[in-house]
């Protein structure tokens, strides 16, 4: 497999897969395909893509990082409890730069905001056990 069919076959993996995955799980959906495909070129393509701004990286989530095919201005919530990560709109928080900008002085570029907790459906299995047991 060639250089640009691996970036396009990865990018397309992490376009089907919109549970922001890491490297690795982007690896073995690809391997099941196309067996000589290694986890370093995989991680070269994506570290790549993520430099010129075609896909997010995801930092400090877990050890590993995670991709996003999504570029647009969005937030991010990590579920502590299933470790899946769900984007959720920018439009919760208006004005948030402008607003941070006018209070430090700064200039923001960019900015990454990853909330954590628990998701719904973790929340409700939880609430779902509590009953079963009370």
């Amino acid at each position: 497999m060639n250089f640009s069919r691996q970036r396009r076959k990865i990018l397309e993996t992490l376009q089907n897969n919109v549970v922001h995955p890491s490297a690795e799980y982007i690896h073995q959906v690809l391997k099941k395909e196309h067996s000589k495909i290694s986890l370093a070129t995989v991680y070269r393509n994506l570290n790549q893509m993520a430099e010129i701004g075609e896909i997010k990286k995801i930092n400090g989530l877990e050890d590993s990082s995670h991709y996003d095919h999504n570029t647009h201005l969005h937030y991010h919530f990590f579920c502590k409890k299933c470790r899946k990560i769900f984007d959720l709109p920018s439009d919760i928080s208006p004005n948030l730069v402008r607003k941070a900008e006018m209070v430090s002085g700064f200039k923001i570029d960019t900015h990454e905001i990853v909330f954590h907790g628990e998701c719904k459906d973790c929340r409700e299995d939880k609430k779902e056990g509590e009953q079963q047991d009370g």
